[in-house]
């Protein structure tokens, strides 16, 4: 109701009020169908022929992360790659003190400061390229839950960086056992150590493969790994020479058979006493690079659709 006043007269006007506007009634939302034929798991284990063949066809992924992550890594350090360098080196010191002053593991050696530098560039390089690869899998698990790729590449991409970090350092070994006293031999079998370091790193990937699926599965057995390095370097004649303490043939056909006394060996006559590796070594170190990278690459499938997976 409304009041209006003119000339001294109130008049009262009653306003009635607009019925409601009624509403439409609500009506229920279409659903539209969704094809979901060509969605899948995230991870899935193909046959090993298209598994090998789809790690192929990422082969310039594999390689573009591993330069990239090298580079970042030189950058953030303040010294770079000439800490690469500096570690192996710190490390051949403290075993020159020990073994060659405290222990007189020297004795009886030729060119013990080119066998302790061989020996400590080299082991680092395996130990090191292990370690890290065997972390591939459950340091990338956001990466694995979130997309569909052969999980091989994970651990393949690390040992190739790993590879590109050990270059410089291989170079750094080679000009110190050629400037340090006596000074190495130069020869042409210095043109074989190329053949060893590719043997040596199938040993690598193949041994990061298998402690990869290992660790993926069983966090705990890091420290298993840490242990069985730390054996494997005392094994391996790093520092010292087996025949200086033991002269049992079955003890030392043993030790011949540990693939890294292999690679150590078969360097150091290369590069320190110019002599040319036997047939025997030879026929060792290429048994043990390619069972244990078919053997990696076998168990690493196997486990497939593990990975990412808890």
């Amino acid at each position: 109701m409304t009041t209006t006043t003119i000339a001294g007269h109130t008049d009262q006007i009653h306003t009635v009020a607009p019925p409601p506007v009624p509403r439409a009634p609500l009506r229920a939302k279409r659903l539209v169908p969704v094809d979901c034929g060509g969605l899948g798991p995230v991870s899935i284990r193909p046959p090993l022929d298209e598994y090998l063949h789809m790690t192929w066809q990422r082969r310039h992924f594999i390689w573009a992360d591993a330069r990239a992550r090298t580079l970042s890594e030189s950058r953030r350090f303040l010294l770079g790659t000439v800490w690469l360098v500096l570690r192996p080196v710190l490390d051949a010191s403290v075993y020159l003190v020990i073994f060659g002053l405290l222990l007189h593991s020297n004795r009886g050696i030729e060119n013990f400061l080119g066998y302790l530098v061989v020996g400590v560039f080299l082991f680092r390089f395996t130990t090191g390229a292990i370690n890290a690869g065997s972390k591939s899998i459950t340091s990338g698990k956001a990466m694995l839950r979130s997309f569909m790729f052969p999980r091989i590449a994970l651990p393949v991409a690390e040992v190739t960086r790993q590879v590109l970090r050990f270059m410089p350092t291989l170079v750094a070994m080679l000009v110190l056992i050629l400037l340090m006293p006596p000074g190495a031999k130069l020869s042409w079998r210095w043109l074989l150590l190329p053949a060893i370091v590719v043997l040596q790193v199938m040993l690598i990937a193949g041994l990061t493969l298998l402690t990869s699926r290992f660790l993926a599965n069983v966090h705990d057995l890091t420290q298993l790994v840490s242990l069985f390095n730390r054996f494997w370097m005392y094994g391996s004649g790093v520092m010292y020479s087996f025949e200086r303490f033991t002269s049992n043939e079955t003890v030392l056909a043993i030790v011949e058979l540990n693939p890294m006394y292999q690679v150590l060996d078969m360097s150091r006559d290369c590069l320190l006493y110019a002599q040319t590796p036997s047939l025997w070594s030879w026929a060792i170190l290429v048994a043990w690079a390619v069972v244990s990278l078919l053997a990696g690459m076998v168990y690493f499938w196997r486990g497939e659709e593990s990975y990412g997976a808890s």
